[in-house]
């Protein structure tokens, strides 16, 4: 079962280090994947929540481990035609990630392939889900 990070939290919100590489290296060390929100403006990507923030090379985004979230199509065409693994939603029920997986809004019914996206809104069985995104997501360790 994939564990993703939220932004890179642990054990709870820490909004003023979310996506920073510095917080996504610390839980991609723990073993953790991670999902962050990816930015395009002019030839530059950023990472940021709400809007471009954290200045940071392609490179950086071929990892695995990461979970890319575009937050503004021109993001989202970068990393497509670059292979990076990344998806693009706002409030679907569900959306497909360049790898395949369904990228499932909390408390959206899960299918096979699903990843729980922050299950503890919703207090959501996981019974179909290959993955969970939380910003709690140490307390899914024991239980994968």
């Amino acid at each position: 079962m994939f564990l993703i990070s939220h932004r890179g939290n642990i054990s709870g919100k820490l909004p003023e280090r979310e996506n920073t590489v510095d917080y996504i290296q610390e839980a991609l060390e723990l073993g953790y994947d991670v999902e962050v929100d990816v930015w395009k403006t002019g030839n530059e990507l950023y990472l940021g929540h709400d809007g471009p923030e954290n200045l940071i090379e392609l490179e950086f985004l071929r990892n695995d481990k990461l979970w890319c979230h575009a937050k503004n199509v021109d993001s989202l065409v970068t990393m497509m035609n670059r292979g990076i693994h990344c998806f693009w939603h706002q409030t679907d029920d569900v959306t497909l990630t360049s790898r395949g997986y369904l990228w499932t809004y909390p408390g959206k019914p899960l299918a096979e392939n699903s990843i729980c996206v922050m299950p503890e809104l919703s207090e959501q069985p996981m019974e179909n889900s290959v993955g969970v995104c939380s910003d709690f997501i140490d307390n899914y360790r024991n239980k994968k």
